[in-house]
């Protein structure tokens, strides 16, 4: 592929570039930049503007609300947004249950739910895993138990991240408990307002509230609100987990890392020189970025195999890995050359509660944090050894 930015593309840079520059509020950004926690109003607020400019909808094709971008547009959008310390779109709707919406969805289902994704109506969460099915996700065994023309559902899902702002989510359950583990799985849209739906906080290492725990107690789903046919929510899931893993790779936030960390390294001095030029850790950084530059390329060309609608293959899943794997080493990497900098830790600067008077604690403040956060990466939307088995068997053959 030509990997050689066309005149148009270019252009396409300097708008998305100027729009960042004029319509991001400056108080989000200055949140992101400092990796301050943003709160829901904080995330609606972007999104609303995005949507009004009719970007919110980055990988959406026209006939459903889209800006029908190419893959190097959505490349470049999300390269940009990432330089411009842009929140981060919620993906639980806009780029994981709607293209599922899209694909197995009836003509009704689309009428009703992707409108309401593009207009911020519904914030989604997604209910995959449980507390003995998480990389093993054809094991859960949440019930959903035909009654008319509703089901009953009953089971606990975990990790469920931001379900505490969340209206709605799209579910696994277990519709056959007599079929093979994948064949007896069913895609419901959950209604978080039903009786018998409790969420309960997770407080993630770093002392965040970012992840929770939802118990399903006999919650009555209507029939209308299953995505395809009964048993086929299997084939939804895998569809809808290859796109989670793609944005896994986070590429424009490691290209942001690693431009910070090697702005942080030529500042921070090592026996009176910068720490750069120390070798151990300028051969670090240096392979850094040459993994970075390979990932940027295998992303295009994944991006690009795709760009009919079809999803991302088990290639998918690389991009998970090494994505994952090099923004937990850039992470690292800015926690040691911060030094005993890194070492405070201010939660209630981080969650948005109060200030800090030194500009230099502020600029460190979320390194700690960060590093801890970083480890979820790896682990959370399939694990990477799950991912390695997947590229073994399926790219590999073996």
């Amino acid at each position: 592929m030509n990997l050689t930015y066309s005149a148009e593309e270019q252009a396409f840079r300097r708008e998305v570039r100027g729009f960042l520059a004029t319509s991001l509020p400056d108080d989000i950004r200055e949140r992101v930049r400092l990796g301050r926690r943003l709160s829901a109003d904080d995330h609606l607020r972007w999104q609303t503007i995005l949507g009004e400019r009719g970007w919110l909808a980055a990988n959406w094709p026209e006939e459903h609300g889209g800006p029908g971008w190419g893959p190097v547009q959505r490349h470049i959008f999300d390269e940009e947004c990432a330089a411009a310390h842009a929140p981060t779109v919620v993906p639980f709707g806009v780029n994981m249950v709607a293209p599922v919406i899209m694909t197995f969805g009836s003509e009704a289902q689309q009428r009703h739910y992707l409108p309401r994704i593009l207009a911020n109506r519904d914030w989604w969460c997604q209910g995959y895993s449980e507390p003995g099915a998480g990389s093993d996700l054809a094991s859960l065994k949440t019930r959903a138990v035909r009654d008319g023309d509703h089901y009953v559902v009953t089971g606990q899902k975990t990790w469920t991240t931001l379900g505490q702002h969340a209206n709605m989510m799209f579910c696994l359950v277990r519709t056959d408990p007599d079929a093979r583990k994948q064949a007896g799985i069913s895609f419901l849209l959950i209604d978080m307002a039903s009786p018998g739906i409790t969420v309960r906080p997770i407080i993630t290492l770093e002392g965040a509230h970012e992840v929770n725990e939802v118990f399903l107690d006999e919650v009555r789903v209507p029939v209308a609100n299953r995505i395809g046919e009964e048993g086929q929510g299997w084939t939804c899931a895998k569809f809808l987990l290859t796109h989670e893993r793609t944005g896994i790779a986070g590429l424009g936030h490691a290209k942001q890392a690693l431009r910070h960390l090697k702005s942080l390294a030529t500042r921070v001095q090592h026996r009176g020189r910068p720490l750069l030029e120390l070798a151990s850790f300028r051969q670090r950084v240096v392979k850094a970025e040459l993994e970075l530059m390979a990932l940027e390329v295998t992303n295009l060309r994944v991006i690009a195999a795709a760009r009919d609608g079809g999803a991302p293959g088990a290639e998918s899943s690389l991009l998970k890995v090494r994505g994952s794997e090099l923004r937990q080493e850039l992470s690292d990497l800015t926690r040691r050359a911060l030094g005993p900098a890194a070492l405070p830790f201010f939660p209630d600067f981080l969650h948005g509660d109060g200030e800090l008077d030194d500009p230099a604690l502020a600029e460190s403040a979320s390194s700690a944090a960060q590093y801890f956060n970083r480890r979820k990466l790896s682990i959370y939307g399939g694990a990477n050894e799950i991912q390695k088995s997947i590229v073994a068997k399926t790219i590999l053959g073996m």
